[in-house]
């Protein structure tokens, strides 16, 4: 009695010839789809079952998997099982497939964590990364240290660049989101001092809101989320095609020329961005007074120069070039944590944005903080 068993979609072909099986063609990934179903449906003979592998042309570890499960399935049926017509090569990846301890029908799966070890891991992460943080900023120290004591290595074009880019070609979103901030902030605190009669506070309520508060967070989230995540992105992409390791090559710091340029440029175009924040914002706030309480430009701006103080002005545009560091710091510390492919660039950009952002916050909770204790 002779049944074959042949799958057509492939060139690996089985056949069994009383007790004997015969395996030939291409024992590969690519060419084994299907005989595991077709191994299952057999009828084997009782007694011992005699497998010719000699018509086996090639076999790497997909067909030594199956293979493997098949004599470990018969072993299981306590059947006796001979091989014959092995190559040395395939008898090697036998052994090694065997001796791997993978046993038929079970796949290896990872333990699921705890919620401590868990928690434990995201912790040691954290403090990994805060403690990395901290010496790329003793690093970016180091290296603007250096280029004080040699002006000559500065680089004008690229800070120049920068600044283009970090400031000029933000003044569209920054201008609209501060003007629309002033608008919506005049038109529910209108609504309220009308009540009162107290309209003419509205300048006040703006102004103030706008110069010390508003104006530098809302410029510094937008920063973050446009510039900072470009940062990332520019040396993420960098790290993965290499190129950050051709600079090294080629005796050029990356810190030199592509850190510092971008920290020194937004520390100085956030600054005037927050300025360029706190006249638009004003600026909406004066047209909905007037449109609402019908306030007169004129009396706006007299009122504002009684409610905004310098020093009020100066506490709102001091604080940017500190959010500016904190956003180029944290950017292009993410940019050089990228490894390995596209994943991790868009990854770490996202970390770059959240924890700009979420910095930029706790940052400016602790300026008010302390201006609060000293009365400013």
């Amino acid at each position: 009695m002779s049944e074959a068993i042949e799958h057509p979609a492939t060139t690996a072909r089985l056949q069994i010839d009383g007790a004997t099986l015969v395996c030939a063609g291409h024992w590969t990934v690519r060419h084994i789809q299907g005989l595991e179903a077709e191994l299952q449906r057999a009828r084997w003979p009782e007694g011992q079952i005699r497998v010719d592998l000699a018509g086996v042309a090639r076999m790497d570890t997909g067909g030594a998997w199956l293979l493997q499960r098949l004599l470990a399935s018969l072993e299981e049926q306590h059947r006796r099982v001979e091989l014959d017509g092995l190559s040395p090569k395939a008898a090697g990846l036998l052994e090694l497939v065997r001796s791997s301890g993978m046993q038929a029908g079970r796949v290896p799966r990872l333990a699921p964590q705890g919620v401590l070890e868990e928690l434990g891991r995201k912790s040691v992460d954290s403090v990994l990364a805060g403690i990395g943080l901290v010496g790329f900023v003793g690093e970016m120290g180091a290296a603007w240290l250096r280029q004080l004591l040699h002006p000559g290595r500065i680089r004008w074009a690229e800070i120049a660049d920068n600044m283009v880019e970090a400031g000029h070609r933000a003044l569209g979103i920054v201008g609209l989101l501060s003007f629309l901030l002033g608008i919506v902030i005049a038109y529910q605190g209108g609504i309220q001092l009308r009540q009162y009669g107290a309209s003419l506070f509205v300048a006040d309520l703006v102004g103030l809101s706008m110069v010390r508060e508003l104006a530098p967070l809302i410029t510094a989230i937008i920063v973050a989320g446009r510039t900072g995540s470009a940062y990332t992105a520019q040396i993420g992409t960098m790290q993965v095609t290499e190129e950050v390791d051709a600079l090294r090559s080629m005796g050029i710091p990356p810190m030199d020329l592509l850190v510092l340029p971008k920290l020194l440029s937004l520390v100085v175009a956030l600054p005037l961005l927050t300025v360029f924040a706190d006249i638009m914002g004003v600026l909406g706030g004066m047209v909905m007074s007037s449109v609402q309480l019908d306030i007169a430009f004129s009396t706006y701006i007299d009122r504002l120069g009684v409610a905004v103080s310098v020093d009020s002005f100066l506490v709102g545009v001091g604080k940017a070039p500190v959010f500016a560091a904190i956003i180029a710091t944290i950017g292009c510390y993410q940019g050089f944590q990228v490894v390995g492919s596209a994943e991790s660039v868009g990854r770490r950009t996202t970390m770059s944005v959240v924890q700009s952002i979420l910095a930029v916050i706790v940052v400016d909770a602790a300026f008010s903080v302390a201006f609060s204790r000293l009365g400013i």
